[in-house]
């Protein structure tokens, strides 16, 4: 092994090794299956902390139980994401001076699959970077041929069931990508606006109501103005008209319980057609529904009418704002009331606006044609008894019975909640890339369904002259993904891995998808699989700074997880944070963020450090503050394994290491740290089985740190130097077999490490006998208890309690480490005197001891440490030099007075015990306490050096 732990050196090879030899392929062969879908990524996009985070807790989980022996399968594939891919693409063309309208659709779609070969996946890659031990060779992309059978399959059979239907719905509307979106394609973030009071004059000219709104324009398609029924206020104007401002239209006052008659005037307009509360109302009152705003967010010429009272309503619409964009035509209608004298007054007001997470754009509730799941009606419908909803409820009752298990179980209250408040889901997107609606219309519009139009035809007996054209729109790329963990297996063929790993054993995701995609998995998997798409749902949380605030390019805080692997020298890092920011007053002040945090740019960390970082910071559902000092840490960590492995390597090769027939002798040291391995087997796996990887990472590292490294190799050196034949045998065999276990435990976390000393150590351990040989199909380890031998376990406890008071005594006076100490013992046992005996050699070695005696006469001046009741002392007479220490003393003293004189300063100040916080208070009385135990030692400590002068 090289002298130096370089990750870069050695990471490369060993990915290269795995891939070469198939080691991620499931073994079908082997008894039992696990199997872990991976969260599908955007095709666009690249790896961010919060893919590095999730994607290395799912990869422990795949190493563990392929070294368990199980057939495993970490699924890999990438979401088609039409918005953002469709984006990348329409952007290309722009820079060509063409849109895709100009080179229609047949042809843009040739070059979305082109940028995809060629650009596309290179996610794909950073996660090889990341050790991602996916079987690759059975990546999946959600366009490709196999997956867009299985949508096509299920679209076509939710509409023959009666569970998808076309309607006019208000949906979320991006103006400028002129598509529907999902919620999760919009944010909404607080900005300062405007609250517009405007009068309502009453039909009958006896006056006026006051109602209130934020967006003006949208009063063009006010169709009521709602009072709570009990309001005495206003409930006997109810059934009475006002006359719409600027448009002359009449409308209803009507009484609902949806208005808060304490929340301004306690009036309120509604416009069913563009807000998602007015439009319940709308329904409930049979409203007519005016759409006022074209797909671009400009005015239209007339108003179009949905609902009920369609055919009799008055769609209007004043052709001063006809064609105007929704904010000139605000300014305009507010200049206009004013001028009326029906603007009230203008407040400055906080409000939560939607935009586009794409484009960027205000989201519109508009009111368009979509396809929509419905997720309300009851099995009745599709021919089944019972009257349960056909796809809500078997997804409830999952995991209500058990079935699926959320850890924490917490999140199950989220599902839940989602899912008893559903409302249908619309699947269509006004796109051209993506699964195309399976759906064609004849001349009269009439919708016939099917796999193309083939089967159409012959299915409704449609002759070949009547024309028929396919439907424009595309499903939503929610649809496609909610069908991931049987579609990627084969579905709707009944292939053999369909039958071995579905259901799948675990989902590892986010908090924030559990209504886009967790909840619609399991609707899809019982509707179409009959089972449930995974027996369990860990759900993380999310990785934010060091100071807990969200990551992202807006506030100049995002890391890239590349970055720490390889490092990154400043002037890059500042370019990449300031790039494409449009305020170059906000990028200034990234750049200096940057500057003073990464002065020096940010160093090569390697990938295993990163990847033990982010288990040991996977708390349950919590959000982690990642601090890049933490990776610095298990960098550390890292070097350590490595240069332990130099130690033991150094010893080990070109001798006996006990795989023979020669005897072997275990000392108390080897009985101790083999009983301890078992310790740490078992607390390992136990954390594991309970997602608990914080608390996994923490148990190998006390482990392997202090255990392994700081404790028993120190005790390994008295008997590979001095012991006799037997005993190095057995010392020697301990070191490797130890070591080359905690490798194998060690593994999951830190794959690219472990692989590489595994394949020097196990060799002596006799585990690696062919060239071949891979950490990642050796076995776990499993615990045996009978290997723990307590008594050694008692002795080494006794040793390091001895070991430690010396080595206190040492700091505490100063001593130099290396110099050999005189010990003294009182109040010794039987017991400690034989483990004096025993352990003699031990503790000469590793506490750097010159004698042990046991007084008979009088105690010279000596500093004191207790080992149970026997005391061990270090005579102090030769060892110090008094003046130098008197001295260091008295300005230690000094120093701690003064702490104590501030502390109690604070607490004499009646303002300051009174107005402070009592936490702070407090806090601030344990620290005076502290201080003046310190300066009782000091003291004391001071008294013995001077006895010593004297």
């Amino acid at each position: 092994m090289d002298k130096t732990y370089d990750p870069r050196q050695i990471e490369q090879d060993c990915y290269t090794r795995w891939m070469d030899g198939d080691r991620f392929r499931p073994d079908m062969q082997a008894e039992g299956a696990y199997c872990i879908m991976l969260p599908p990524p955007n095709v666009t996009g690249r790896l961010h902390m919060g893919h590095a985070f999730q994607d290395t807790l799912m990869d422990t989980l795949t190493r563990w139980h392929r070294m368990r022996g199980e057939a495993t399968l970490w699924q890999p594939g990438t979401d088609h994401a039409g918005i953002a891919t469709q984006m990348v693409v329409e952007r290309q063309l722009e820079g060509q001076g063409i849109s895709r309208h100009d080179i229609g659709r047949e042809k843009f779609l040739e070059k979305v699959w082109e940028w995809k070969e060629q650009s596309g996946g290179f996610i794909t890659e950073q996660m090889k970077r990341l050790g991602a031990s996916c079987d690759w060779s059975r990546e999946r992309f959600t366009m490709d041929d196999g997956l867009s059978e299985a949508v096509r399959e299920v679209f076509v059979r939710l509409y023959e069931d009666g569970l998808i239907y076309r309607g006019k719905r208000l949906v979320n509307w991006d103006p400028v990508l002129r598509t529907a979106v999902s919620d999760l394609e919009v944010v909404s973030e607080e900005e300062a606006g405007h609250l517009w009071h405007m009068r309502y004059p009453l039909s009958d000219g006896s006056g006026y109501l006051t109602v209130a709104t934020t967006r003006p324009e949208t009063m063009l398609g006010d169709t009521a103005v709602a009072v709570h029924p009990d309001d005495a206020r206003y409930n006997g104007l109810i059934g009475q008209t006002i006359t719409l401002p600027l448009v002359g239209r009449k409308i209803p006052i009507i009484g609902d319980d949806y208005v808060d008659p304490e929340f301004g005037s306690g009036c309120v307009k509604i416009t069913p057609a563009h807000d998602f509360n007015d439009y319940a109302i709308g329904q409930r009152h049979d409203l007519p529904m005016l759409n006022v705003l074209t797909e671009t967010a400009t005015i239209r010429e007339a108003a179009e009418c949905v609902g009920k009272a369609a055919e009799n309503a008055d769609t209007h619409l004043p052709e001063r704002y006809r064609g105007l964009d929704r904010y000139e035509a605000r300014r305009q209608i507010v200049a206009d009331l004013e001028a009326e004298g029906l603007l009230v007054q203008i407040d400055d007001h906080k409000l939560m606006v939607p935009r586009g997470d794409r484009s960027g754009t205000v989201i519109e509730p508009l009111l368009t044609d979509q396809w929509f799941v419905d997720l309300t009606r009851d099995e009745t419908a599709t021919g089944k008894p019972g009257g349960k909803k056909a796809i809500t409820e078997p997804a409830i009752d999952a995991v209500r019975s058990g079935d699926i298990r959320f850890v924490p179980g917490n999140w199950e209250n989220t599902y839940f909640q989602w899912l008893e408040n559903i409302q249908d889901w619309c699947i269509s997107r006004q796109l051209w890339w993506g699964h195309r609606i399976p759906a064609w219309f004849d001349r009269d519009g009439n919708i016939f369904v099917g796999q193309d139009e083939a089967e159409v035809r012959a299915k409704y007996e449609i002759g070949p002259d009547e024309e028929l054209t396919q439907d424009e729109d595309v499903l939503d790329t929610w649809f496609s993904s909610a069908l991931w963990p049987f579609s990627t297996l084969g579905w709707p063929e009944q292939t053999p891995e369909l039958e071995r790993f579905y259901p799948t054993s675990v989902l590892v995701t986010g908090f924030d998808i559990i209504f886009f995609w967790v909840a619609r998995m399991v609707m899809m998997g019982k509707y179409f699989g009959k089972d449930v798409p995974f027996r369990e749902v860990y759900v993380h949380g999310l990785v934010r700074d060091a100071h807990g605030q969200k990551m992202s390019k807006s506030k100049g805080n995002v890391l890239d997880p590349i970055d720490i692997i390889d490092g990154i020298d400043l002037e890059s890092l500042v370019e990449k944070r300031t790039t494409g920011l449009m305020q170059p007053k906000k990028a200034k002040q990234i750049e200096k963020h940057t500057r003073d945090e990464f002065p020096d740019g940010i160093e090569e960390h390697g990938t295993d450090a990163l990847r033990f970082t982010f288990a040991a910071q996977a708390t349950t559902g919590r959000d982690i503050s990642f601090d890049l000092e933490r990776v610095k840490g298990y960098r550390n960590f890292c070097n350590k394994l490595w240069n332990a492995s130099r130690f033991v390597l150094m010893q080990c090769e070109g001798e006996d290491t006990g795989l023979g027939d020669d005897p072997v002798t275990l000392g108390t040291a080897d009985r101790w740290i083999i009983g301890e391995l078992q310790t740490c087997e078992a607390t390992v796996t136990k954390h594991l089985e309970t997602y608990r990887f914080d608390l996994a990472a923490q148990t190998l590292y006390d482990f392997t740190w202090s255990t392994y490294c700081d404790w028993y190799l120190e005790l390994t050196k008295p008997a590979i130097k001095h012991g006799d034949e037997a005993a190095k045998r057995g010392t020697r065999r301990t070191l490797v077999r130890v070591l080359e276990t905690l490798l194998r435990l060690l593994h999951p976390f830190i794959p690219f490490i472990t692989e590489t000393i595994w394949q020097r150590v196990a060799p002596l351990a006799g585990t690696r006998r062919a060239a071949d040989d891979s950490i990642m199909t050796a076995p776990f380890p499993v615990a045996d208890e009978s290997k723990i031998d307590a008594e050694a376990g008692e002795a080494i406890e006794w040793l390091q309690g001895f070991i430690l008071g010396v080595r206190r005594i040492r700091a505490e006076m100063d001593i130099a480490p290396g110099k050999p100490l005189p010990v003294l013992v009182t109040e010794a046992n039987d017991s400690d005197r034989a483990r004096i005996r025993e352990l003699k050699p031990l503790l000469t070695t590793v506490a750097r001891i010159e004698s042990i005696e046991e007084l008979d006469g009088e105690l010279p001046e000596s500093a004191m440490a207790l080992v149970g009741k026997m005391q061990v002392h270090i005579p102090l007479a030769g060892l110090i030099d008094v003046t130098a220490e008197l001295e260091r003393l008295n300005k230690a003293v000094e120093g701690i007075e003064k702490q104590i004189e501030k502390a109690r300063g604070k607490l004499s100040n009646a303002n300051f015990v009174e107005r402070a916080p009592e936490a702070v208070v407090n806090q601030e009385r344990e620290r005076l306490a502290g201080f003046e135990a310190e300066l009782e030692e000091l003291a004391a400590q001071r008294e013995r050096i001077r006895r010593l002068a004297d």
